[in-house]
């Protein structure tokens, strides 16, 4: 078989692979805007809101440190090994070793958690009032099992992705996604009330677990002592080493925004959060999808030196990541407040998250071109075993963030736009250095023409920006100036002449209360995958 031919079958593998993967980060996408929307509709952008976003944020940090951080730089490459084995015998023992391994560290972990809950609450949502951070405490140990169900669901997709089997884990988020939404649905106005966010994570994750299992049929689970180690355990190790010090590093800085973002207000968290999410549809919809599928192509080259192949496959994947995710940028950069007036305002979400959610948005849309390109050139060092660059690299750049999150609190309040922007440029200075590195130690992108279409895909974007706006002028605005409800819908809303600052406090610089609907027993409120 020639190259040329081999190349070919390998472009049209990776192409179906990655369609599916789309299909299902499509489906988890269109579900967790869904998710999204449920809770806008039943708990607003108010502090009980910021107080489940810093609650979900504890096992999602904690899966993201272990497993999460171990899934495509470890995990995929060494269960790829075992996996192309004739007989796959030893790959079904290395994962009843790691299965064992986790629930005996995850274990003790979790009762840890528990008894820690008050002091993870302060450390992420200092700026709470005393109400909502009690509810932060409460939720955080029920989310905490939600710790080792994520991570066992990590493992399964490791090794399903690394048989090549991609149809259990690419939809495993959207049954996540599916089982909030339904959960909310059901609880989220019974005496449960806000409590019912955390309780459809915990269901959300033993969901993960119960859907990829099936598709394992082969693995028959014993228990499997930690001692002696099993030797790709070593390899798993050395491989995840810089990274997990690099993911350290990084959920420090994580803490810390959500520090200083609660700082801003009551609405702070909720606003970021909700605009995190927007600026996630890209990247699940496509760059996940396409680094996923041309990782295990490009370990296979990797593995056999084959450099021209291994440049040309992600050189094909970031041209593909360039034409779909620089639209999406423009449209949202343009679009932001319609947008978002279309998902989220309704219910207990007010105009004025409307116009703080948009200005958030836009101020993240930098860092979303940027996070695009970054994605398959981190791959692309996992494939060839270095995680140590990528590793460094985010060291550094966590470093420079966390110079340009905390310099201007020295002058003045923490501002929300300031975080967001920081953030952005941290991901801006990250794949820069990502692909000068690449050029440097693997070669030249500049023959697959990546540059070149970028520009047309950029041209292509601004041609499209005039009508993007003329559209924005046609649609609806719903800019807080007045809230078309009926006067005895509006019974305990905050004043909607007031527009935000994006400082999360809903442009009122003096300290929020509690919210009013409380009185009836609620206190309003509100998280890759």
């Amino acid at each position: 078989m020639s190259e040329e031919t081999q190349l070919a079958g390998e472009a049209k593998r990776v192409t179906r692979a990655a369609a599916l993967i789309s299909v299902g980060n499509f489906a988890s996408r269109a579900l967790g805007l869904v998710r999204e929307m449920v809770k806008s509709y039943f708990f607003g952008a108010g502090g009980a809101d910021s107080a489940f976003d810093v609650a979900s944020q504890v096992p999602t940090m904690f899966y993201d440190q272990l497993v999460g951080g171990m899934l495509s730089s470890a995990l995929v490459p060494v269960f790829s090994d075992y996996a192309h084995l004739s007989d796959q015998e030893e790959l079904w023992s290395l994962l009843n070793f790691l299965l064992s391994f986790l629930a005996l560290f995850l274990g003790g972990f979790l009762l840890l958690v528990e008894i820690g809950a008050p002091w993870i609450a302060k450390a992420l949502g200092v700026g709470l009032e005393s109400a909502y951070l009690a509810q932060a405490i409460a939720m955080i140990r029920i989310t905490a099992p939600a710790i080792l169900f994520l991570n066992v669901s990590g493992i399964l997709s490791g090794a399903l992705y690394a048989l090549q089997r991609f149809n259990r884990p690419a939809f495993t988020p959207a049954i996540s996604n599916a089982t909030r939404v339904l959960v909310v649905i059901l609880l989220g106005q019974s005496w449960v009330d806000v409590h019912s966010l955390a309780l459809a994570l915990l269901f959300a994750s033993i969901a993960q677990v119960a859907f990829q299992w099936s598709d394992l049929t082969e693995l028959q689970l014993r228990w499997r002592s930690p001692f002696p180690l099993h030797p790709a355990l070593i390899t798993i190790g050395r491989l995840y080493l810089p990274i997990g010090l690099g993911l350290l590093v990084d959920q420090l800085a994580v803490a810390l925004s959500f520090n200083l973002a609660s700082r801003t207000g009551p609405s702070g968290i909720a606003w970021m959060k909700y605009a995190a999410t927007l600026i996630q549809l890209p990247l699940g919809l496509v760059v996940t999808a396409v680094s996923v599928a041309i990782l295990p192509t490009l370990s296979r080259y990797a593995t056999n030196a084959d450099d021209e192949a291994f440049r040309a496959t992600l050189a094909r994947g970031l041209r593909l990541v360039l034409v779909l995710v620089l639209p999406a940028a423009v449209g949202l950069l343009v679009l932001a407040e319609p947008v978002v007036a279309l998902l989220f305002q309704r219910g207990e979400f007010m105009p004025a998250d409307t116009l703080a959610t948009a200005q958030a948005l836009r101020f993240s849309v930098l860092g979303l071109i940027f996070a695009a390109l970054d994605q398959p050139l981190i791959f692309a060092f996992y494939a060839r075993k270095d995680t140590w660059t990528p590793a460094l690299v985010g060291v550094a750049t966590v470093i420079l963030y966390v110079g340009m999150a905390l310099l201007p609190t020295l002058f003045a309040p923490p501002q929300l736009w300031l975080l967001i922007l920081a953030n952005s440029l941290k991901l801006t200075a990250h794949a820069l250095l990502m692909l000068y590195l690449f050029r440097r130690k693997i070669g030249q992108l500049g023959p697959y023409n990546v540059g070149h279409t970028g520009l047309l895909a950029l041209a292509g974007a601004a041609h499209r920006r005039d009508a993007d706006m003329d559209q924005e002028h046609r649609l609806p605005r719903r800019d807080g100036l007045r809230d078309p409800r009926p006067v005895s819908q509006q019974h305990g809303r905050r004043d909607l002449l007031t527009l935000p600052a994006l400082d999360g406090r809903g442009g009122d610089s003096t300290p929020a209360q509690p919210h009013p609907a409380e009185n009836d027993g609620r206190l309003i409120q509100t998280r890759i995958q």
